[in-house]
């Protein structure tokens, strides 16, 4: 195991008010403190009850998906919380990922698919 899933980043045009159509949908808390995620207008979270996080991702110029239509496919990143950011940049290569993003403090790679999902570093107290 290289890592801990910490979270699914839905995009949207409005990452509150998505994360409240959620809310009521499986309950759970809106915005709860964390030291993991800083909240703006463009990040919002919902803790879930199950203990499952799901992450709101404001997107300018936002297009829904339109399924079946594969050319507007479905749109959403995983989290994954990791000891070492080295160590796991050398495993999920050897595993065939590609680094697409290495600027902040977490870094962004694609699936052998081409989906994005991002290796943050573990909090302090994961």
């Amino acid at each position: 195991m290289i890592g801990n899933l910490q979270c699914v980043v839905l995009d949207c045009p409005d990452a509150l008010a998505l994360a409240r159509f959620y809310q009521v949908l499986v309950g759970g808390e809106v915005n709860r403190p964390d030291r993991r995620w800083s909240l703006d207008e463009q990040w919002a979270t919902l803790h879930t009850d199950t203990g499952l996080v799901l992450a709101f991702q404001g997107v300018d110029d936002y297009h829904p998906p339109q399924w079946p239509d594969p050319t507007r496919p479905q749109q959403f990143h995983l989290d994954i919380d990791v000891a070492d950011l080295d160590e796991a940049y050398r495993q999920v290569v050897a595993l065939g990922a590609t680094l697409l993003d290495d600027a902040q403090s977490w870094r962004i790679y694609a699936d052998p698919a081409g989906h994005p999902f991002c290796l943050v570093p573990e909090s302090p107290a994961n």
